[in-house]
């Protein structure tokens, strides 16, 4: 028996509003940070990607503004989200979010608002990002293993979010070191976004052969999250940009060795990790297609096709940076040619959805007899 179909949402509501649609941030200042380090120029493009960064900033404060009203007027569906195992990791994202904007704000910002103001955003942004990042970290794995009780069977891509939010910083954060007073507060800075890294790295590792083999013993995920397996580019993509950016801003930080030391580690260790991110692209591509055949459509979870692919293209820039190669160089062409047709295609089917009320409705009708080819959660933020 299926109970009567709800009603469709105004697209204003914020009821249904979770953390997830912070990937609509991420997805977008992603598309300006990656275009702006492009091996080729193409005349005209820094103007748009200004455009797309400053879309990211006011989705951004909007998404901020909206969230406050969810915790304000209806704290029962917060405490839900908090306590969904399939809807808490999306906390992460509002980390991200903000370190996303912000070391979007020295990388192409800056030709809107001016540097200093571009250096204060991002120091602000970096601040706050960092801490909620490290406070997913912890709290959201801590509710998992003492509150959600899920089972190795239940694991997603999306398990990765809140542990990927302090890789996040790490790349961003050496953006600031050569605007802090020399000495003590650039190496230390840097050493912080190191620690930053290895972190996010060990967590990860943990994390990933649970996503792995759930993916290849516990059969194809069901169609709405098809597409998070992309998210594990997240971690991939963005730790070879971090160890690029160390590389970048250790000469006259910190001292030899260690300043070479940092070179040889955006290419040592960046080489094979995005030999790793090729054949999971590959094989999350795969997946994406059948999904496809079987009657996927669109949900949030079509923004996991965007800020992921970013950091890919972020990662393959700093390898061609330190390489020289221009095998790195052309597939972050590629790759960025990837992104932005992702993102076009999240940004018209975001806005289908909003504007017929579907994305921000409730959870639909339960069938008595669930099928492997839906997905539900408790507080329907994940459609």
């Amino acid at each position: 028996m299926v109970t009567a179909a709800q009603p469709l949402a105004h697209p204003l509501s914020v009821r249904h509003l979770g953390p997830n649609w912070y990937a609509t941030v991420m997805g977008t200042a992603v598309v300006a940070t990656a275009g702006a380090s492009l091996p080729s120029h193409v005349p005209g493009l820094r103007g748009v990607l200004v455009g797309v960064w400053a879309l990211s900033l006011v989705l951004l404060l909007v998404l901020l503004a909206g969230r406050a009203a969810h915790w304000n007027r209806h704290r029962d569906q917060a405490r839900a989200h908090l306590l969904d195992p399939a809807t808490a990791p999306f906390y992460g994202c509002l980390a991200m979010a903000l370190l996303a904007v912000g070391g979007g704000a020295l990388t192409v910002g800056r030709d809107l608002i001016g540097l200093r103001a571009a250096v204060a955003l991002d120091a602000v942004l970096f601040t706050a990002g960092t801490v909620t990042g490290l406070a997913a970290a912890v709290a959201v794995p801590y509710l998992m293993a003492v509150r959600h009780r899920v089972e190795p069977g239940q694991a997603t891509p999306v398990w990765l979010l809140p542990l990927v939010a302090p890789m996040v910083s790490a790349a961003v954060g050496p953006l600031l070191v050569p605007h802090l007073p020399p000495g003590q507060a650039q190496e230390t800075l840097l050493f912080v976004c190191f620690a930053l890294f290895g972190l996010s790295l060990l967590a990860t590792l943990v994390m990933l052969p649970l996503v792995f083999a759930r993916s290849l013993t516990g059969g194809p995920l069901p169609l709405a999250l098809t597409p998070t397996l992309f998210l594990v580019l997240g971690p991939l993509g963005q730790s070879t940009t971090a160890v690029g950016a160390f590389a970048d801003v250790a000469p006259g930080v910190v001292p030899e060795p260690y300043s070479e030391g940092f070179g040889a580690l955006a290419v040592l260790y960046g080489v094979p990790v995005m030999g790793f991110a090729l054949l999971w692209f590959c094989l999350a591509a795969a997946h994406v297609l059948r999904a496809r055949r079987h009657g996927m459509r669109f949900s949030m979870t079509w923004w996991s096709f965007t800020f992921p692919v970013g950091t890919c293209v972020t990662g393959a820039e700093a390898l061609a940076r330190h390489t020289g190669l221009v095998a790195y160089a052309g597939p972050a062409v590629v790759l960025f040619t990837v992104l932005v047709a992702a993102w076009g295609t999240a940004v018209v089917g975001t806005a289908r959805g909003l504007l017929r009320g579907e994305l921000l409705a409730g959870p639909g009708p339960v069938p008595a007899a669930p099928r492997p080819v839906t997905v539900r959660t408790t507080s329907g933020a994940v459609r």
